[in-house]
This record gives structure tokens, sequence and C-alpha cells, in this order.
């Protein structure tokens, strides 16, 4: 069961962050504040305390928090972006994470290692890492020496075309998993209850699970209908302004 979440506001400058869709035009400011005040609300319908940041101007990017580190029950690992304008946002989070773990207790990816969390999929104490074009080789394998020094397993899923991990593939409990494109017949997978995500949903398997609930991006009729049929109270989120910057559900927060 989760209990904290960690976000951080969306800035203005926002509409200047990474996007690979720029034919989604750019963000509306007003709307995704709007929007990030729904995340917050629905969160908090989930049982967890959420710990608000205020926006950092200088980083378009600020708001996906997810990126900057992985928060387990035993320990905290603060990533290293892989993307040079995210490079300082994980250092910023650090004297956040320091009120909930000790120093002991927080790991560093550190150079040539890059790592971004949206590449990391927990799944009870083990943990699938996306070896993608924002986490490196390196980056993988000091994530796992990380793990590996308090109990927890890791092992890397090679990806081919998709930004991070959770893009395609998200744990939502209960051996089931929403899984699309390239994952859907993905060895590492296998074992899993798959809710299969059709190609014009694929956005839609960014889902988020929350102390027995599912939180889902709003108009993905197939998803909703797979998470609602595997037994899950849902909640759904209009996510269109962080689509517009390849930001989902998961990309909003830190939860442990």
């Amino acid at each position: 069961m989760f209990k904290n979440v960690i976000v951080r506001r969306p800035g203005r400058s926002l509409a200047e962050g990474i996007t690979s869709a720029p034919e989604l035009g750019k963000p509306d400011y007003e709307l995704a504040l709007r929007q990030h005040d729904a995340y917050i609300k629905a969160l908090e319908e989930c049982g967890v305390k959420v710990t608000v940041l205020e926006a950092l101007e200088e980083y378009p990017d600020s708001c996906f928090v997810e990126d900057t580190a992985v928060l387990t029950n035993k320990c905290a690992i603060i990533s290293n972006p892989g993307a040079s304008t995210r490079s300082g946002e994980s250092a910023l989070m650090v004297d956040t994470i320091k009120k909930f773990y000790s120093d002991d207790q927080i790991e560093y990816i550190t150079s040539p290692g890059t790592m971004e969390g949206g590449d990391v999929m927990m799944v009870g104490n083990h943990f699938h890492i996306g070896l993608s074009a924002r986490t490196n080789e390196e980056g993988c394998i000091q994530f796992k020496a990380a793990l590996e020094k308090y109990g927890h397993t890791c092992s890397v899923v090679s990806l081919e075309e998709v930004l991070h991990l959770k893009t395609g593939v998200n744990y939502i409990e209960n051996n089931n998993m929403l899984v699309s494109g390239e994952f859907i017949e993905k060895e590492d997978f296998k074992s899993f209850n798959k809710i299969i995500v059709p190609e014009n949903e694929a956005y839609g398997a960014n889902c988020i699970w929350i102390n027995d609930i599912v939180i889902v991006p709003e108009g993905y009729p197939t998803v909703e209908k797979g998470v609602r049929d595997a037994g899950y109270k849902v909640i759904v989120l209009d996510t269109s302004e962080y689509k517009k910057l390849d930001g989902g559900l998961s990309c909003l927060s830190l939860r442990f």
C-alpha cells in the first residue's frame, strides 16, 4: 500500500517541454493546472498524503517528477536523467526525499550512467528497468547494484519503440499488467495476466495503481473497460495537456 506521493506543479515554461508529437500543439498552461488539481484530488481519494512542490520555471519538464528518482520501501535511488535539459532536476528533489529517507537509505546514479524513473516498473520486490534512449547500460548496472544492496532484484528490458518502459507496460498489482505494442509478446512479461491495449489506445496503457484504485487516462474506453473488468475501482482523469509532452499519469508523481 502507498502512503505518500510527491508531485510538482507545472510552470508556465511547460510549453517549452520536450515532445515527440509537436503536431498535438503546445500545452495550455491554465488547463494543465486544472488537470493537475484534479490529479492531486484523485491521489488524495486513494488515501495517500500528497506533498506538492512548487513549479521550477527553469525546467519545463519538471512536473514529470517520476523521472527524478525511484522510491522503494527500503531505499531511494536518485536518477541521472538522460535528457540534457533535465539534468539538474534530480538534485533539486533530494531535500524533499530526505524528509522520508535517511542519508544511508539514499543511492545515486552517476555519470556516465543515465536513468529515468519512467523506465522503472516495480513488481513487488522485483524491478524491471528499460534500456532506452534515456536510460543507458551503465545506468542499468548502477541501478541493479543499488537495489541489490537492499534485497531487491532487477532485470533489464530492451526497448525498441517507446520512450520509456512505462509508456507501454504498467503493473496494476494482483498479477495484472497493461501491455501495448512491443510488450504484448515480450518474454519478460509472459507470466502475467495481460490486459491488451490496442494500438489506437496505446497512450492509455499508462495507468497507475494506488491502494486498489486504478487511475486511467480519459478517452481510452478499451483500457478503462479492461481495468474495470479486472475488478478495480477506476478514476478517470483528463491528461490531454501532458500527452502533448509525452507525459502520462505515472510521470506526474513519485508514489511510495
